[in-house]
């Protein structure tokens, strides 16, 4: 009797195991639907090099993981960047500060056509204000 205790014991702690085992994997092996959720189901696009590479580091330690990552990954469309965003976007931060110069301007003229106008003639480039993918900062 004491020996069945035992081993139906080891045979639910090792079930237990397992159990959260494969739920961990599972859970770890799609990178861009665990760090991108809202993503989710927006189509196709560019792909977000950062999620393939992680997700490529799950198939060189484990090859199902990884495969599973990337399934994952491609039917919640959470691989693809979103619509109009570049695999790179500079912050502040980022920035040259030698290179930059101050430009001075009547502040009533500061609506977007003078100020892409303004740009345009310091700069030589053609700037939409009103895209979605320009950026503006108050400094």
């Amino acid at each position: 009797m004491r020996g069945m205790k035992n081993s139906k014991k080891r045979w639910m702690g090792k079930a237990v195991s397992i159990s959260l085992l494969v739920a961990f994997i599972f859970q770890m092996t799609a990178c861009g639907t665990i760090l991108h959720p809202e993503r989710r189901g927006q189509g196709s696009g560019r792909i977000d090099p950062t999620i393939a590479v992680l997700d490529g580091i799950g198939l060189l330690f484990f090859i199902i993981p990884g495969v599973i990552a990337f399934a994952v990954d491609f039917s919640n469309d959470t691989i693809y960047l979103p619509a109009g965003q570049s695999d790179y976007t500079p912050s502040l931060e980022s920035l040259d500060m030698n290179n930059m110069r101050a430009v001075s301007v009547d502040e009533g003229r500061l609506d977007d056509t003078n100020l892409e106008s303004i740009i345009e003639s310091h700069t030589g480039l053609t700037v939409d204000l009103s895209d979605p993918k320009v950026q503006r900062h108050a400094l």
